[in-house]
């Protein structure tokens, strides 16, 4: 079989839950504040995805307004039941401090791409919710429990209770049905069952350097639950020096020929301050069940940086320049915006035709309602260009060009004005500034004519970012400001370290208006490039 390089869904993709239906392949990973909520990749053969929908695109799914940096969807879980699709997700709004306010639902649907329903409300006792078929019938709603009291755990345990698909409701006692083990923070439940056993995949460690995925059965669903001799099936705890860091929170998938997967979270830390500037990626292991019943890694537990899938990747797909033409009327589907399931306050496609019109909302970093459209990085080394064509009238009035992290973490290129009225580009950073949030102005502001478009581009190579501009479509671009620490723009750097900030970087489209009057700015295309 084919050899293919880890991760195989690069960039900001965490947390996959893997689904095969004959042989169509899915997977499911988090989006956090990022709106339409979930994405679920495609496959044919495990080693060529492509994004094929994001199911929760309505309000009545989904509002993540007010949710802070690094909440909003959590750990969904795809499966399907023989007759339908079913999704369970956590919608978070707060993260922080003692308590988690960490609400579960569940939305189906006939078909993958939808419609899907709107959801059921299931409980708030923990995160990374999880459904289970049983071969009887019946169903079962797992999560990790959450105790503020840390008595004696602050990652309590993993919940099971039966849920009735007929009242959509938990039905029975709730029991805590497996506490891992010394490593703690046990999360990410899924369920499995094979030969009379039922199987129970977590994760341990924190999603950081410390990440694990841990394995358990027992006879009884009610357990009690035996641990996998090795305990840790992926992990790169102990092995600070491989590729593949970070790795835990999986998933289990079968082929149709009998071969097993493990799908897990991964991170690819770059410079000596190992940050995972891609953010938590999503990659595969080959797997074997032996005679002793329990499922193995091959060549684990260390995660490897190949794998042998059925087929080969098409590497110049992953390598091909992407121009985003605004004047084709749809968004594609590689962008996304923060929380708001009411993107027509924020941007247009139709009310100036031909371009993206953005409409200025609040500050850069808002939890609310700010106007900024984004892909994600999934390249160490990239070229990103846009045209604009903004007329501010003073300093509260800002659009342009940005790589975004979160409300703490961002490099802003914008088209401002002075107070005077005389516009001028803008370099702005937040590098790393939890919990102050304060900006630095790297540079010095550069005076451009108040009438007409600016091209802008950000280039980053490595650690390093150099944004430019330049007037007229034949000028050459001119450098604006220093080099800046792209590096920082990392789960690392997120805020909370890599334990509490959980998204990737995003090449960002963006359009602020402070004084509140939704000043638009109009760009006619976007182009990222990657390079080796």
């Amino acid at each position: 079989m084919p050899t293919v390089k880890n991760p195989i869904l690069p960039g900001f993709n965490p947390d996959p839950s893997i689904l095969r239906i004959g042989d169509d392949y899915y997977i499911a990973t988090s989006t956090f504040e990022w709106f339409p909520g979930v994405q679920i990749h495609h496959s044919k053969d495990l080693a060529n995805w492509d994004l094929l929908t994001r199911p929760l695109t309505r309000k009545a799914q989904l509002d993540m307004r007010g949710d802070p940096d690094s909440c909003g969807i959590w750990a969904p879980c795809l499966t399907h039941d023989g007759e339908k699709f079913w999704l369970v997700y956590t919608d978070v709004k707060r993260k922080d401090g003692s308590f988690k306010d960490a609400h579960n639902y569940i939305v189906w649907a006939d078909n993958i791409e939808g419609p899907w329903s709107d959801p059921v409300y299931v409980n708030s006792s923990g995160f990374d919710p999880s459904l289970y078929h049983d071969d009887d019938g019946k169903k079962y709603f797992i999560n990790m429990l959450w105790d503020h009291r840390v008595r004696p755990l602050l990652f309590a345990g993993i919940a099971c209770q039966e849920w009735d698909p007929v009242t959509k409701k938990l039905v029975g006692e709730r029991k805590n049905i497996y506490k891992g083990t010394d490593l703690k923070l046990v999360e990410g439940p899924h369920l499995y069952k094979r030969d009379g056993w039922y199987y129970l995949l977590t994760a341990e460690g924190g999603t950081g350097y410390e990440h694990a995925c841990t394995f358990a059965r027992s006879r009884d669903i009610w357990g009690p639950y035996e641990t996998h001799p090795q305990q840790h099936i992926i992990t790169a705890k102990d092995h600070p020096l491989n590729e593949v860091q970070r790795s835990g929170h999986g998933d289990i998938v079968e082929t149709p020929d009998g071969k097993t997967y493990v799908v897990h979270l991964m991170g690819r830390p770059t410079t000596q301050k190992r940050r995972c500037v891609l953010g938590r990626e999503t990659g595969i292991q080959e797997a074997e069940w032996r005679d002793d019943g329990w499922l193995w890694v091959k060549n684990g537990p260390v995660p490897s940086s190949t794998v042998d899938l059925p087929a080969a990747r098409d590497e110049e797909k992953y390598w091909e320049a992407k121009h985003y033409d605004f004047s084709k009327g749809d968004l594609h589907k590689d962008f996304q915006w923060l929380r708001t399931p009411e993107p027509k306050r924020i941007f247009s496609l139709t009310d100036k035709p031909g371009v993206l019109r953005l409409y200025g909302r609040e500050s850069i970093g808002s939890w609310f309602e700010q106007a900024l459209v984004a892909r994600r990085q999934q390249h160490f080394n990239f070229t990103a260009e846009t045209v604009i064509d903004f007329s501010p009238e003073d300093e509260r009035q800002m659009a342009g060009i940005a790589l975004y992290y979160g409300r703490y973490n961002f490099h802003y290129l914008a088209v401002t004005a002075h107070s005077d009225g005389q516009r001028e580009l803008l370099n702005m950073s937040s590098e790393a500034s939890f919990p102050d949030g304060k900006l630095t102005f790297p540079g010095q502001p550069v005076q451009i004519p108040n009438e007409g478009k600016v091209r802008l581009r950000m280039h980053v190579q490595n650690s390093a970012l150099q944004f430019s501009y330049a007037l007229g479509s034949d000028n050459e671009f001119i450098p604006v400001g220093p080099s800046l620490d792209a590096s920082l723009i990392s789960d690392e750097c997120g805020g909370h370290a890599e334990h509490g900030s959980f998204t990737g970087a995003f090449v960002a489209l963006c359009a602020h208006d402070l004084n509140g009057s939704a000043a638009p700015a109009d760009f006619d295309y976007m182009t990222y490039e990657p390079r080796k």
